[in-house]
């Protein structure tokens, strides 16, 4: 069974398994011909907890600055390995990343395929917040890929 997937989400956050999930992800979407969406979700209830519950103005726009300097990064990188401007789209999103990736986001913009990366946290992290991933697997609105993996399958 061959399966076409034609609108691809990838979320990143800047971990080593969200860029190996990145960079499989680009690949996957040029082999389908598809369109890629590369999300950056901002956790607004870990920077109230990391700021002390001063979450102002100028916090909020440092922090979206940075995320947009990262998903134009990210660009680079998919434009040099054959994507254009026309397949590939990046989005920031405020908010709790569970549930953004797993049925807002798709929902919108109407995804066929989540390819995730694996989780960066240890047994007790996971236990205490749970895993994003985890969530996305199990209440995703599409075919869910949890990559391990480098593009190399190493």
């Amino acid at each position: 069974m061959s399966q076409d997937y034609k609108r691809i989400l990838v979320p990143v956050d800047g971990s080593e398994e969200s860029e190996k999930a990145f960079d499989k992800a680009v690949k996957v979407a040029l082999l389908n011909n598809a369109h890629l969406d590369v999300l950056n979700v901002l956790n607004t209830k870990q920077f109230i907890g990391m700021y002390g519950g001063m979450l102002n103005g100028d916090v909020v726009y440092k922090i979206s600055e940075d995320a947009q300097e990262y998903l134009t990064d990210l660009q680079e990188r998919a434009f040099k390995k054959g994507m254009t401007e026309e397949n590939l789209s990046s989005h920031i999103r405020f908010g709790d990343p569970k549930t953004i990736i797993a049925t807002e986001f798709p929902e919108e913009y109407k995804n066929d395929l989540i390819m995730i990366g694996s989780t960066g946290l240890n047994a007790v992290e996971r236990l205490l917040i749970g895993s994003v991933s985890e969530f996305v697997t199990r209440n995703a609105l599409s075919d869910v890929i949890i990559v391990r993996t480098d593009v190399d399958n190493k």
